[in-house]
């Protein structure tokens, strides 16, 4: 039951006396996407597993774990208790995530929600990544990530 919490009974049927079991989850409310132009619509973790399949063309990241960032991202706010999530928070903590997965895929994802309009954008965007990068695995570290 996908890491869910279950509760399992074993009944009996009052009619034949065959015994059964039955598992009971919670259900939580869907939770919705607010996009930028105002409209709502469920989440659909299909959608954001096909996003990132398009910012990991060519770069080697495995299917799973595009699919297990997608349940993460859907489980987190619905634990947190959120029936409404912007899309750009959505992006922004897949954004998190893809950074240590593939820089370039997070470059690609960073271009759709960041809304990219120019080079400048992308290289101000690269220039982030090698500061983080930097702070992260100490001096030296924005060359060698420049350097690829």
């Amino acid at each position: 039951m996908d890491g869910e919490v279950s509760l399992r009974r074993r009944r009996a049927c009052s009619t034949c006396q065959r015994r059964f079991t039955t598992y009971e989850r919670v259900e939580s409310p869907p939770l919705v996407v607010v996009k930028r132009d105002g409209s709502r619509q469920p989440f659909d973790a299909s959608k954001l597993v096909t996003g990132l399949l398009r910012a990991t063309v060519k770069c080697e990241v495995p299917v799973a774990q595009l699919e297990a960032l997608a349940s993460d991202v859907e489980r987190f706010f619905q634990r947190r208790g959120d029936r409404e999530v912007r899309s750009a928070d959505i992006g922004e903590m897949v954004l998190e995530r893809l950074r240590d997965l593939d820089e370039v895929a997070y470059v690609r994802f960073a271009s759709v929600v960041r809304q990219f309009t120019s080079i400048a954008d992308f290289v101000g965007e690269l220039a982030r990544l090698a500061e983080q990068r930097t702070l992260e695995d100490g001096p030296g570290a924005d060359e060698a990530l420049l350097s690829r």
